[in-house]
């Protein structure tokens, strides 16, 4: 992630809310607050600069060295305080246990930015070239930059790490980190980082694999959200929380599973998914998943999506957002100019959506309501776009706040008595085949809107 990465300094995009409508409710009736959106381009990328393309490797050393074989320790107390130095470093196909033991690293920065983020170098625990380790019982603390706790790198390399505790305190330094397709499992654990770029859980260049269970991750620094992933990252029955940062971010192609997982971030906005185009991630689709749990961010837009393809499946789910957007779908600093922008399809089954959803006119969003989902907010209220798709199964309502700007409207209630229209005006494109079923007509809606074809004149604005 070497600058770049381990989210999004405080310079990253400001985004005050927009287009939109806060919504409260008094003896059922609907209210709606205008919110003004403005976007202030940030000088870097999330978390900085890109990395120049890599360099050269910078190979370490460690307090404790394995060459393969096979070892078991207990009780250690081990310490490390120079550059570049590990506090364990387990290579050539190693295989290491080690339980009810401390490791130390209380100083000694890294010479290689690139190479800690890429390849484990100063690290707390690194397995390499096909190392597998088993850690458990083990209090793991670094206070030195670079100096992530737990990092298997390499496709075959495997650290199995249960019942501990990782607190890491200066920048690049995080949590538990894989790349290059290392895996990572982890139970029972908590984890706490204060540094700059020192997500909780993450994986960088190269992807890799990260499984949680029964955590408890707490991040401080800026650009430092609960999750990073440019690799797949599963987390269940767990609590995150970033005060530094958004909650969660995916890179490129790549993915975030929660599950039973309460996760929030109090900087910037809730999940941001997007393509930095540093050679960090596989340019392809993002997808972020999460079932029951609560997603919580304290400022921005609950998503953000810029320069990739995103899905966003939710089921269950507390969702709260204080800025009244929910999805922001837009071009970015990131990508070129005029392709940046994000293509999402947005699938919510049981939920409660609040807040506003907005796509500019080089991104899209298909959103799907089903299985009793209710969406209680508006689409592209001033800004006259209709590429936001909308499909509602039988069950599912639109509870609408504000006039709206869609493209295609399907609902298996063809009497549309599922969008609670409280007075406000729905502009469809008629031009559009999937909106054929509506025949270019205007219906007057329950509660005295409509639904209506936007005319040439509006779409063009």
């Amino acid at each position: 992630m070497a600058n770049k990465k381990m989210l999004i300094k405080c310079t990253s995009l400001l985004l005050v809310a927009s287009m939109g409508v806060l919504c409260s409710f008094s003896n059922n009736n609907v209210k709606a607050a205008t919110i003004t959106r403005s976007t202030t381009i940030p000088t870097v990328p999330p978390g900085g600069n890109p990395p120049g393309g890599g360099g050269t490797v910078v190979t370490g050393t460690g307090a404790y060295t394995q060459n393969g074989g096979s070892v078991t320790k207990y009780d250690q107390s081990i310490n490390s305080s120079d550059s570049n130095e590990s506090v364990v470093k387990v290579s050539n196909s190693g295989v290491f246990k080690l339980y009810n033991s401390a490791l130390i690293k209380t100083g000694g920065n890294t010479t290689s930015e690139d190479s800690s983020n890429f390849y484990g170098l100063n690290a707390g625990v690194l397995a390499e070239d096909g190392s597998q380790l088993t850690l458990d019982n083990d209090n793991i603390s670094t206070s030195a930059d670079g100096a992530n706790a737990v990092f298997s790198t390499g496709a075959s390399s495997v650290i199995n790490f249960t019942n501990s505790t990782i607190a890491t305190t200066e920048n690049g330094s995080r949590g538990l980190d894989a790349t290059q397709g290392g895996t990572i499992n982890a139970q029972n654990v908590k984890v706490t980082t204060k540094g700059e770029h020192c997500a909780a859980f993450a994986t960088d260049r190269g992807g890799g694999n990260v499984n949680v269970k029964n955590a408890v991750a707490r991040t401080a620094g800026e650009g430092s959200p609960a999750v990073y992933s440019t690799g797949a990252i599963s987390v269940s029955d767990s609590s995150l929380n970033a005060t530094g940062s958004e909650a969660a971010v995916i890179e490129g192609k790549n993915s975030i599973t929660l599950t039973n997982t309460s996760i929030s971030g109090a900087v910037s906005r809730g999940v941001m998914l997007y393509q930095s185009t540093s050679g960090d991630s596989e340019v392809g689709t993002s997808i972020f998943n999460m079932t029951n749990g609560s997603l919580t961010a304290s400022a921005g837009p609950l998503f953000y999506c810029t320069n990739t393809n995103t899905i966003i499946n939710l089921k269950s789910a507390k969702l709260s957002q204080s800025s009244g957007i929910l999805l922001d779908a837009e071009a970015g600093r990131w990508g070129s100019s005029g392709s940046n922008g994000s293509t999402v399809a947005f699938n919510a089954d049981s939920e409660t959506l609040y807040g506003n959803i907005i796509a500019d006119s080089i991104s899209s969003v298909a959103i799907k309501l089903n299985n009793n989902t209710e969406f209680i907010g508006a689409i592209n209220t001033s800004n006259k776009l209709t590429n936001v798709a909308v499909n509602l199964d039988k069950t599912s309502t639109w509870n609408v706040t504000g006039t709206s700007y869609i493209g295609a409207l399907t609902d298996e209630d063809s009497t549309l008595a599922n969008i609670n229209d409280n007075g406000n005006t729905i502009y469809y494109n008629s031009s559009l085949t999937a909106n054929s079923w509506l025949q270019s007509k205007t219906y007057t809606l329950t509660n005295g809107g409509k639904l209506t074809p936007i005319t040439s004149a509006i779409a063009t604005k």
